[in-house]
């Protein structure tokens, strides 16, 4: 486990009054899956040592815009957190890996494994329900969850999807550059990141708030921590 993720996870197990129990239950579902499908291998990929962090935020889609106007999109590693799959299909792009908890849009989800997207896909103690359901429609699997690391699965640090996937940029892909991209730490959340809400756009609810807040203080110890690699967030610089 990396960027002290014990501490972390001790502190947010407190603050949320999150159940430890069940994030172990939740790991073991997810492990047991794992046993029957096989765990993906991507020690055979030769990934670019930089990549595209795309979040759910309200500026993704301007941030893909710029992004598919000034970058060559070929020579980054594209990460999409969880909802950002759908903007990204949206506009034509197939992420090359995909960092879930499995409450994004699934449809999208599925769809974008199958054009060749590697899931991350998390354990926690309130997705068991989803773990269950959906990982027999999903292929290119790499487990991973909050609590101590089991068998097949894996510990790199992270809460929500969007530090998760920075997590996993630095310390299972080992990136020198990371660009982040509708990575927004606001009071709205979209429809990417709530495919039940009826809007666009709407307020985000305390828990939610709250959530983003802990994704922001784990990204800038990552940071802090990181001081050889080079992030670069467009809500800076655009």
């Amino acid at each position: 486990m990396c960027n002290n993720w014990e501490n972390w996870y001790d502190l947010i197990l407190d603050d949320f009054s999150f159940s430890k129990s069940d994030d172990e239950l939740s790991a073991r579902v997810l492990n047991e899956k794992i046993n029957k499908k096989g765990k993906f291998d991507i020690s055979h990929i030769h990934f670019p040592h930089q990549c595209i962090i795309f979040g759910a935020g309200p500026s993704i889609k301007r941030h893909i815009a710029y992004l598919k106007s000034t970058v060559n999109l070929d020579k980054y590693i594209l990460i999409a957190a969880d909802g950002a799959t759908t903007a990204l299909l949206e506009e034509g792009i197939i992420p090359d890996i995909i960092v879930t908890d499995l409450d994004g849009n699934m449809n999208d989800i599925i769809l974008s494994n199958r054009e060749g997207s590697i899931v991350y896909v998390h354990a926690h103690g309130d997705n068991i329900e989803k773990i269950e359901k959906y990982m027999d429609k999903l292929d290119k699997i790499i487990p991973t969850c909050q609590c101590k690391s089991f068998g097949n699965l894996e510990n790199y640090g992270g809460f929500t999807d969007g530090d998760r996937a920075v997590h996993i940029a630095l310390y299972s892909l080992n990136v020198n550059r990371i660009i982040l991209a509708g990575m927004d730490f606001g009071d709205t959340v979209t429809h990417y990141s709530r495919p039940e809400i009826n809007s666009e756009m709407e307020r985000a609810d305390d828990f939610k708030k709250k959530k983003l807040e802990y994704a922001q203080k784990l990204i800038n110890s990552l940071k802090k921590e990181n001081v050889h690699i080079e992030f670069i967030d467009l809500n800076d610089s655009i």
